[in-house]
Formats: structure tokens, C-alpha cells, sequence
């Protein structure tokens, strides 16, 4: 029999969107809920401790900022494809976000006025990245946690692995999971699930994203039933450090460094002369291939060929106050001080534009599960995301979502799985621990991720599409004969490498469909071989269904109140 755990919410995933709902449903009802919040890895260490550089807000109405160009400014950098009523409501509701954590402890940085400090970042109109220096991601984590903990109504149920979410009869019915210290297996079950998973970037093997950020809530949803959207549009952060991919924050240029090419000079001029190296990211993305492919980029012996990050002019002291971690991890990991030399850098698969469909609210089509943060796709950042509205996603949906649970909650009841569904993610995870075989998990791993460094990176074209796809179905037939090795049960690596994978599997397959069948260039995805955005044909949202002879892709409309689409320049 596997044990079963009853909560009224189940939130999975422990990042700022998934903290920010607990958070939110706590205080709403006064520490009378009861929450179970599921985290693979310990709770602080999810990936949005990582977030560095910013959280975009319009805090300044007086300055000559306003609520108004931050929506244009999401919009046009969405290349046309955000819903431009989502955006609106994120704009409106974010500086309230800011000044909520204000109240609840964060140490943000301060200017010498003692107002709340902001900087620049790219595709944004003023500045409105609102910082703690450059570990803003970790602050705000550590804010929602230290808030949470005034309530008692919650149970960690860390380092647990969530193999299958369980829907019957239209209806959320449970999680299965593995708790990894025992490796006993687990049904939890709940009102209502909260999937707060984070993106998919480890899809990719030159990529900012720790290896526990997997996609599985992407892909889970996906096969319980829940269609993605938008997932051919993956985002490459420009300033990924070489050889190891680690983020150089967009703050770095947001203080005023420098992009140089191997001949010295700051390139971005011929590509976004208004803006320069402060262009969005797929801009400046494709600025720097376009310098590297033309030979006027650094070699590196791994084919890693890079260009400069320069920060030599900005000062010890301005590194040191504004950019203290970039400064630490370049001096222990390439052994290189950004204060005397510049730092080589080249674009890195970093952010997922697309998730799992959602309305306005969070919710997703079925009525009991709704999604936040880089899993959801509630169509907020279009084909393209500007910098530092990402951790901002997290905290509005991560409230909204725990707000619209609030609501639902009296006319929710707990949907008890049947022990036939329960057998059958049992024998799912059980299949993946009984294969036999000679091929290796780790090498089937990195095969599929060079495959999407090679064919689905900053640029593609229908033949190396073509290729990813087939390597993709080859790689999921080897997967089959990639035997979990451990037959141990406690934190058994092996068998989540297992699972992990067969996620990745799952969503490269989704992001390659979706890609070859757009025929334009928006965005992130940039096509060689269509290289106009194309509004008469493309300007609609991916969705892919799964069925068992790989993704059914539908489209659905833009969401356009506002702006008609316009050529995009800056």
C-alpha cells in the first residue's frame, strides 16, 4: 500500500512563486490553512535564490516613469505576443509586490536619498530594476520564507520527488512522489495543487540553470493532460560566463559595462544604436552570434567562442558595492578579477517564455490546479522576456494564484485518487527503475542536450530542426535500454537522473515541434530561413497536446487591447 497524505493546498515547488502563495493563502486565512509545500531540493536551495540583478517595477510616476510604458515596454519586448491584458495587470500590480516585501524585512539597496534603489536593464524604457545588489533573488527568498514562518500552518516535505501528478475524472487527485531520504513512496493528495516547478533550461547543456530545474512540472502537466504553450520560445541570456555558463547578471550592463567584440569594439551600436548594450535580450543574443559566426568573436578550445563582458571602467568601488557576487564568482571559477580584466561571456539558454496554459488567474483547464511562476505560461512575456520581470512574475502570480485558491477553497473537496490510477504512476516509476540495457543515462543526457545546443539555439533553420527531432526520437528509444544502476532505495540519484530525463525528453520534443511548425522570426526564435516576423500568420499561442504519436500542436488568439502590433526597433 502506498501511504497517503491529505493537505487542502499542495504546492510544488518552493521558488519565490511557490513561497509567495504559501505566504499569501497563510496570511489570508490567518494561519488556519493547511499547506504542503514540495521541494526536490532543501527549501532555500531553489533556483530563485539564483535571480541576481533586478525586480522591474514602477516605483518612480514622479521621475518621469509610469505604469503605462512599463505595459509598452513588456509588450513590444514580448515582439507583439504577451496578452496585453495579463500585462496590464502585472504592471499594476508589481510596485505593490515591492513595497509588501519592503514591509516584511528584505534589505533592499538603498540610493543616497534612502529610497528604494533601481538600476537599468535591457528593453526597459527608465529604470525600474529594483535591487539588492546582486543577489536579489536570494533576498526576496529569504523575505518570503522568514515571513512564512510567522504561521504555522504549513509541512516542508523536502527533498521530494513528485514522479506523476494524478487527474481522474477532469479533476486534480493527487501527487505521487518518492521522499528521498527514505525512498518510500507517497500519495499526496488536496483540494487544491499549486505547480511552481520553475522552467527548463537544463534542456540545454550551456545553460545558467542549476541541474535540479528539470522541467518536471512542465512535463508532468503535459502528461496528466494539460496542454504547454508557447515552449519554442527559450530564452539566451547574452552574458553567460565561459566555460561553465554561469549567469553574469544583465545588471553588469545595467551599471554600464560594455560589450566588445575582438577587435575592441562595443558592437551593439550596428544592432540597437538607441540602446546599445540595454537592447532586450534576443537582440543582443543574436548581436553577439552574428559578431562570433563572423569571426570577430574570442576562440575557446571547446568551441565555446566567446566576446567581452567589460567592466575595467566602472571601479573597484562600484563592483564591489553593485556587483559583488559577479565579481566572487568570476575570481573562483575562472580566476579572473572583473575589476583588471574583461570577462568572456557568450549567450546561454536561460529562461523558458513558454509552460503550461493557465488564464489570467493561474488556472489551468482543470479546476483545481493552477500554475505560477516560470512553469505557467499565462502569456506575460510573449516570445521574448525583458530582464527583471521575471522575479516579478513570481511574486504577482505567485499572490494572485494564492488568492484565487482562498477563494475556491470552500467549494473545493479533496478528489481521492483510485487505487488503479495510484498502480499506474507506481508501475511508471517502477518500469523506469526496471529497465535493462547497455546504453548510459548520463551520455543519453548529454547527447540530448548537445543536440540542443547544436540545432535549437540563438539561430535555427529547418534542417537542423529536423536533425534535433530525430535525435530526440533516437535518444527516447535509448533512453528505454538506460538502466537505473542503484537498486538502493535512500536518495537513489540514479532514479531520478531517470525521471529527470525522460521530462527533458518530453519537452525538447515539445520545443522542436513547435519550432519547426513557426515559420517566422519573433522573439527568441529566430529562423534563418524565415527571417520576418510574420503577424498575418504567427501572431497566435502555440499549444501542444500530448498523444502518444508526439505533440498535437494548436494555436489561440493574441490577447491585443491596447496596441496594434508595430515594427519592433530600438
Amino acid at each position: 500500500m502506498t501511504e497517503r497524505l491529505t493537505h487542502d493546498v499542495l504546492i510544488m515547488g518552493a521558488g519565490l512563486a511557490g513561497l509567495r502563495a504559501a505566504v499569501e493563502i497563510s496570511r489570508r486565512l490567518e494561519g488556519k490553512a493547511d499547506i504542503g509545500i514540495l521541494s526536490k531540493v532543501q527549501l532555500m536551495r531553489a533556483h530563485s535564490v539564483c535571480a541576481e540583478g533586478g525586480t522591474a517595477a514602477v516605483l518612480r510616476t514622479e521621475e518621469g516613469d509610469s505604469i503605462e510604458l512599463h505595459a509598452w515596454d513588456t509588450v513590444k519586448g514580448s515582439d507583439f505576443l504577451a496578452d496585453q491584458d495579463v500585462a496590464w495587470r502585472f504592471v499594476k500590480t508589481i510596485p505593490k509586490e515591492i513595497l509588501q516585501l519592503d514591509h516584511w524585512g528584505i534589505p533592499w539597496t538603498r540610493d543616497e536619498h534612502g529610497r528604494i534603489e533601481q538600476r537599468p536593464f535591457g528593453g526597459h524604457s527608465y529604470p525600474r530594476a529594483t535591487l539588492a545588489a546582486d543577489k536579489t533573488g536570494f533576498f526576496e527568498m529569504q523575505c518570503l520564507y522568514d515571513t512564512l514562518l510567522r504561521y504555522r500552518c504549513f509541512t516542508r516535505y523536502d527533498e521530494f520527488f513528485i514522479t506523476d501528478i494524478l487527474v481522474e475524472e477532469g479533476r486534480f487527485a493527487g501527487l505521487l512522489g518518492i521522499h528521498a531520504p527514505s525512498g518510500e513512496t507517497v500519495l499526496l493528495q488536496g483540494k487544491a495543487l499549486l505547480i511552481a516547478t520553475g522552467g527548463g533550461g537544463t534542456l540545454y547543456g550551456f545553460t545558467t540553470y542549476s541541474q535540479t530545474v528539470s522541467g518536471d512540472g512542465m512535463a508532468m502537466a503535459y502528461r496528466a493532460g494539460l496542454p504547454l504553450e508557447d515552449m519554442e520560445f527559450l530564452q539566451f541570456h547574452p552574458t553567460g560566463l565561459v566555460p561553465s555558463g554561469i549567469l553574469m547578471t544583465e545588471a553588469c550592463r545595467g551599471e554600464g559595462g560594455y560589450l566588445r567584440n575582438a577587435k575592441g569594439e562595443r558592437f551593439m551600436e550596428k544592432y540597437a544604436a538607441s540602446k546599445m548594450e540595454l537592447a532586450p535580450r534576443d537582440m543582443v543574443s543574436r548581436a553577439e552570434m552574428t559578431e562570433i559566426l563572423e569571426g570577430r568573436g574570442f576562440p575557446h578550445p571547446d568551441g565555446l567562442d566567446y566576446i567581452h563582458l567589460d567592466l575595467t571602467h566602472l571601479g573597484a568601488e562600484k563592483i564591489n558595492t553593485r556587483l559583488p557576487l559577479i565579481r566572487e564568482v568570476c575570481i573562483k571559477f575562472i580566476g579572473l578579477d572583473p575589476i583588471e580584466k574583461p570577462i568572456p561571456v557568450r549567450p546561454v539558454a536561460h529562461y523558458s517564455m513558454g509552460g503550461v496554459e493557465c488564464d489570467i488567474t493561474g488556472l489551468t483547464r482543470v479546476p483545481n490546479i493552477w500554475v505560477a511562476g516560470e512553469a505557467a505560461c499565462v502569456s506575460l512575456h510573449g516570445a521574448n522576456r525583458l530582464g527583471s520581470n521575471s522575479t516579478a512574475e513570481c511574486l504577482v502570480w505567485g499572490g494572485i494564484c494564492g488568492e484565487e485558491i482562498v477563494k475556491a477553497l470552500p467549494r473545493l473537496k479533496v478528489t481521492t485518487a483510485s487505487e488503479a490510477r495510484v498502480q499506474a504512476a507506481r508501475r511508471h516509476v517502477e518500469g523506469i527503475a526496471a529497465r535493462s540495457g547497455n546504453e548510459n543515462l548520463y551520455q543519453v543526457k548529454q547527447e540530448l542536450r548537445a543536440a540542443m545546443d547544436k540545432c535549437v539555439g540563438v539561430f535555427r533553420k529547418e534542417p537542423e530542426l529536423h536533425e534535433a527531432l530525430t535525435k530526440i526520437t533516437e535518444i527516447r528509444e535509448r533512453s528505454k535500454r538506460a538502466p537505473v544502476t542503484d537498486t538502493s532505495k535512500v536518495y537513489n540519484s540514479n532514479l531520478f537522473h531517470a525521471l529527470e530525463i525522460e521530462n527533458l525528453i518530453d519537452l525538447a520534443e515539445v520545443t522542436v515541434v513547435g519550432a519547426l511548425a513557426r515559420k517566422e522570426s519573433r522573439g527568441a526564435h529566430a529562423r534563418r530561413d524565415f527571417p520576418s516576423r510574420d503577424d498575418e500568420e504567427w501572431l497566435r499561442h502555440t499549444l501542444a497536446f500530448r498523444t502518444e504519436a508526439g505533440p498535437r500542436l494548436t494555436y489561440k488568439a493574441v490577447t491585443i487591447n491596447t496596441w496594434k502590433p508595430v515594427e519592433r526597433k530600438y
